[in-house]
């Protein structure tokens, strides 16, 4: 019986209907949707353009990391370092322009630090074989108590002749009067997601999360893959703490401190499956999005800060709960 050009269109259309309500990141928009709805008429200081323009700020940096997070993840991999990875980034760019170097240097000089640990969790983890969990784990240790040795454990104000430059780069809104940090993170993921969705690149990193084994069989490069996503995993908590330094205008020891929970949440929240082979760039930053209203509207209803962890905590379950029972329909 031949199929019309009506039943096709009706099809595709039901097909695509099946997808978005099926979606973990489609029920995360709306919940932050809702959350923001509520909380305009339950306060009058969230829909302020100072408190508005706060949070998008506040997203980006949760966000960025959960980016690089994302890679990580898919491969069915964690990496826990990503927060003491951004404070010993933003310690040397800090350290290096307040010797009187240029900006230039400075950035360099922290990206090349984050690199470098993304390669030495990478190789244990791929070449090796350590469980990232404790990889990354002990670095965590590692990072931070590095930061504290670069700055003898002090805070770093002061940046030197390219001061005002770092302040700019992190605190401006060169466009449109949007926050330079919300810039940076919608181009990052615009690449994450090309990357992901459309390059050789992004099939194998999904492959390996998918059946790591078949992957391997099928020529796919697991050990080096597995390298690359922990560089960029650690590059996206580099250029995190560069932004956050400029938007902070200071530097402490304990920049970032337990943003790698916060991280992992957003990615998992956003859609992401701990097991590995799943993920998208939006479903990160919708996940990052979600945090910040939670965090954002309990100080705005007048409830304990101290509540913030059990709400996470439980949105983070509910997430996994919703993957799991989605799992348990597709085999049914």
């Amino acid at each position: 019986m031949a199929v019309t050009l009506d039943q096709t269109i009706a099809q595709k259309q039901h097909s695509f209907l099946s997808r978005m309500f099926s979606s973990q990141t489609f029920w995360v928009v709306i919940a932050v949707i809702l959350a923001c709805i509520f909380l305009s008429f339950a306060t009058d200081a969230f829909a302020t353009q100072k408190n508005l323009y706060n949070i998008t700020r506040n997203i980006t940096f949760v966000a960025i990391i959960a980016l690089g997070m994302t890679f990580v993840i898919i491969t069915g991999g964690i990496d826990l370092s990503v927060g003491s990875v951004l404070c010993l980034s933003s310690m040397v760019l800090a350290v290096t322009m307040h010797a009187g170097y240029s900006i230039e240097v400075g950035i360099l000089a922290s990206i090349a630090t984050a690199l470098s640990i993304g390669a030495f969790n990478g190789i244990l983890i791929a070449y090796l074989g350590f469980p990232p969990f404790v990889v990354t784990l002990g670095m965590l240790s590692i990072a931070r108590s590095l930061a504290m040795v670069a700055s003898n454990n002090t805070v770093v104000f002061q940046f030197g002749p390219d001061h005002d430059k770092l302040l700019a780069l992190g605190g401006g809104a060169w466009v449109f009067g949007i926050a330079n940090p919300v810039l940076y993170m919608i181009i990052l993921a615009l690449i994450t997601g090309f990357t992901l969705r459309w390059t050789k690149f992004g099939r194998h990193i999904f492959a390996i999360g998918g059946n790591e084994h078949a992957a391997t069989l099928t020529g796919v490069p697991v050990r080096q893959i597995k390298v690359a996503v922990y560089m960029i995993s650690a590059l996206a908590a580099g250029i995190a703490g560069i932004v956050q330094t400029g938007w902070l205008g200071a530097v402490t020891t304990n920049l970032g401190n337990g943003m790698e929970l916060q991280v992992i949440a957003a990615t998992v929240i956003g859609g992401a499956d701990l097991a590995g082979g799943v993920g998208t760039a939006f479903g990160a930053i919708v996940g990052a999005a979600l945090i910040e209203v939670i965090r954002n509207s309990l100080g705005l209803l007048g409830i304990n800060a101290f509540w913030q962890g059990v709400f996470i905590g439980g949105a983070i379950l509910l997430a996994v709960l919703f993957d799991r029972i989605r799992n348990f329909r597709r085999n049914d």
